[in-house]
């Protein structure tokens, strides 16, 4: 009787109805996520608002921006047509490049110490202006919540082979980008939901990236490293560039922590790209 009953609530023309409904809802999910190709006009507007700006400044993120995304960190150096690239950026009047990663210092400054270049290391805790040479700390900040972390990000990594556990001054990163791609993901879901309820006790942030889980101090982030910049001049031209979504850090794009009110103008007087496709090494900027 139970089964007849549903039988007839969920019938065929039901089934029918509610598997069409799920078809048009992947759909419209598809062309929400979807790449919007650069128009001509916007094109053409960012051309000539660069040209005929005499401050600019310039926000890369690295990894999927600046070069494709790596398995090993110590994969992902700049080929010569990218550094080459950036230098002849950095060399225009008027003009200077930031490059913001969520990679050490180390590895930065190994990189692109040659280059008359602004970078950013760990997601914002490390701040190295052109001016200085100088690498300075955001904040005072401690890393002995990583006794207490550790331990549970080389469980996962025990469990899921391909992945491993990277160590950076003030994070921890668990990355799976040679793991088996559903077995990371369900892996990467567990880790953030074990790690929730213990990273709000120790004023932490789980940042779930690409193929990436990492742990570090809340309120350090990219966008507000950026603000040093911002603080410091005028430029009338501001482009930021990076791959995903993992540091929308700007009161534009609905940060409800970091105030962007320069950012926040340009893009009600300018433009502001949420999805947008140019030439690059991997993603989208």
């Amino acid at each position: 009787d139970i089964m007849q009953r549903r039988l007839r609530r969920y019938n065929v023309r039901r089934w029918a109805e509610d598997f069409l409904d799920a078809l048009q809802s992947t759909s419209r999910l598809q062309e929400e996520m979807g790449v919007k190709v650069l128009g001509v006009q916007a094109r053409r507007k960012l051309i000539k608002s660069y040209q005929q700006a005499q401050q600019r400044l310039l926000f890369l993120d690295y990894d999927g921006s600046l070069v494709p995304f790596s398995s090993r960190p110590s994969l992902a150096a700049p080929p010569g047509e990218v550094t080459a690239v950036l230098a002849g950026l950095a060399a225009e009047p008027g003009t200077e490049v930031v490059i913001i990663s969520g990679r050490d210092r180390v590895s930065l400054d190994g990189w692109f110490a040659q280059l008359p270049v602004s970078l950013v290391a760990e997601h914002g805790v490390w701040l190295k202006p052109k001016a200085t040479g100088e690498w300075t700390i955001i904040e005072p900040l401690t890393g002995e919540w990583k006794e207490q972390v550790r331990p549970i990000l080389e469980l996962y990594a025990d469990r899921t082979p391909g992945s491993f556990v990277e160590e950076k001054d003030f994070s921890l990163v668990w990355q799976y980008r040679e793991s088996d791609t559903h077995l990371g993901e369900l892996r990467a879901r567990e880790l953030a939901a074990h790690l929730s309820g213990l990273t709000g006790n120790l004023n932490l942030q789980v940042l779930e990236g690409s193929k990436v889980v990492e742990v570090k101090n809340t309120g350090v982030n990219k966008g507000r490293a950026a603000l040093r910049w911002l603080s410091a001049r005028e430029p009338e031209l501001i482009l930021a560039i990076a791959d995903d979504w993992s540091w929308p850090h700007a009161s534009v794009y609905g940060d409800p922590v970091v105030k962007t009110p320069t950012m926040d103008r340009l893009a009600r007087e300018g433009v502001l790209f949420e999805r947008a496709y140019v030439a690059s090494p991997s993603c989208t900027p």
